[in-house]
């Protein structure tokens, strides 16, 4: 039984971390066209009187990988994850 749950508390990290990555590499993408958009639009636009103040990163990302990292010390502290298994997904967590 306790290698039942492991494998399926693996599988949920994997899969909430996997979801993580597609999530923010959609927003980037998805920044990225309405950056091309917008400079489009600014060549056939006169330019503004004043520059647009920068966008503010999304806070839900900070708060997902906050969210992802206490579920991980969650599953290490039960024993679930090793501490090798923890630190490969918390570098996976912190470093997209």
């Amino acid at each position: 039984m306790p290698g039942l749950l492991r494998g399926v508390a693996r599988t949920a990290v994997v899969a909430g971390t996997a979801t993580a990555v597609s999530n923010r590499v959609s927003r980037r993408q998805a920044g990225r066209w309405a950056q091309q958009e917008s400079a489009q639009t600014e060549r056939y636009a006169p330019p503004p009187a004043e520059p647009a103040p920068p966008a503010a990163p999304p806070a839900t990302d900070m708060s997902s990988k906050i969210e992802q990292l206490k579920e991980l010390g969650e599953l290490k502290e039960q024993g679930i994850l090793t501490e090798e298994e923890f630190a490969a997904q918390k570098s996976k967590i912190l470093g997209s």
